[in-house]
């Protein structure tokens, strides 16, 4: 499946007309959160707002907008209410707001300032006015614009999730925030295993810095999510990342390898570290590292074995979906424990 704004991006190089569906809010149940979007064009569907009756019924009206002519409002932006329950059938019971945005030819700026802020990995915010034939603006954290001139509406909260307000005018809006992805993996090895990882993570909620020596090692196409960096000292790389980003260590070179290990359990304020290998080869590194006066408190943050407890299959395939499944873990417990001590900061 190819994420929206890659979608969206594609379909404004290709002047094709799409319509951009998103959960504008929700009260009670749902299959998805506020924000969730799908994007629809004549031939193709991207992302999902979580299936079943409502979407069907989203892409129906999708294609109803994109069958009419543009130019009125009725056919550049509609919002519309689902009641799962009574009107669609769907066991959830909550209500739903779709907001619908049409996206042309002429809004290829704006495609192209929502993928460049992505590449940044900053926060921004969409606003997109319901009730007017005004230009979708892009915001950043400061109320700034960064695509779109018009001044953003009054009293908008940019701490919450996707939701409307109200300006002045009457004219409701839609304020979708694109927060960056805080789960950041960096990622030594571009062998096979490092391969299939990175396309593993090519659709999950992370950012991936890819690093390695051999530049002919990299795919030609790489997912939206992911950098690569060529370097011949990759150990700098691991002083230059912010903190509590995640290690994962799988080079050609067992002597690199150990080198990366210290690297990274020298860093108080590194976040999980993986190093793949077996018990052996942990207990080689962590004699080494010992030597070498690495503190035992900090030995004990090196995972190696990687990978979920239980799985042992060996193929590049099978490692990249186990190691996947356990940085999910990771990150999940990480996000969790953010939100719960953010209300005392």
């Amino acid at each position: 499946m190819t994420d929206w704004l890659s979608a969206l991006s594609n379909a404004a190089a290709r002047a094709e007309p799409a319509v951009l569906v998103t959960v504008a809010s929700v009260q009670g149940s749902s299959p998805r959160e506020p924000g969730a979007k799908m994007l629809v064009t004549a031939k193709a569907q991207c992302d999902t707002i979580g299936g079943g009756h409502l979407e069907m019924r989203a892409a129906e009206i999708a294609h109803e907008m994109l069958a009419m002519p543009s130019g009125s409002l009725a056919t550049m932006r509609r919002i519309e209410r689902f009641a799962l329950g009574p009107s669609l059938g769907q066991c959830c019971g909550g209500v739903v707001l779709l907001a619908f945005e049409r996206i042309e030819a002429k809004d290829r700026d704006y495609a192209v300032c929502l993928n460049e802020y992505r590449a940044k990995r900053q926060d921004y915010w969409r606003l997109v006015a319901l009730d007017a034939s005004l230009p979708a603006q892009v915001i950043d954290k400061e109320e700034q614009p960064l695509c779109g001139a018009l001044p953003p509406p009054e009293h908008i909260d940019l701490a919450r999730e996707c939701h409307i307000v109200v300006d002045s005018e009457g004219c409701r809006w839609l304020v979708d925030p694109l927060r960056a992805y805080r789960a950041h993996l960096v990622l030594f090895g571009a062998g096979h295993v490092g391969a299939a990882i990175v396309r593993a993570l090519a659709e999950l909620p992370c950012h991936v810095t890819w690093v390695d020596e051999r530049e002919d090692m990299f795919p030609e196409s790489l997912p939206a999510n992911v950098k690569t960096e060529v370097t011949d000292t990759p150990e700098a790389v691991v002083d230059e990342v912010s903190p509590g980003a995640s290690y994962l260590v799988m080079t050609h070179s067992h002597a690199l390898d150990q080198r990366l290990a210290e690297a990274i359990l020298r860093r108080t304020d590194a976040g999980w570290f993986g190093l793949i290998g077996s018990e052996s080869k942990r207990v080689q590194f962590e004699r080494r590292l010992r030597a070498r006066g690495m503190p035992e408190e900090r030995l004990k943050h090196m995972i190696c074995p990687v990978g979920v407890p239980g799985i042992s299959g060996k193929t590049p395939a099978v490692i990249a979906a186990s190691v996947c499944a356990q940085l999910l873990q990771v990150w999940e417990k990480s996000e969790q424990t953010e939100q719960v001590l953010t209300p005392n900061e």
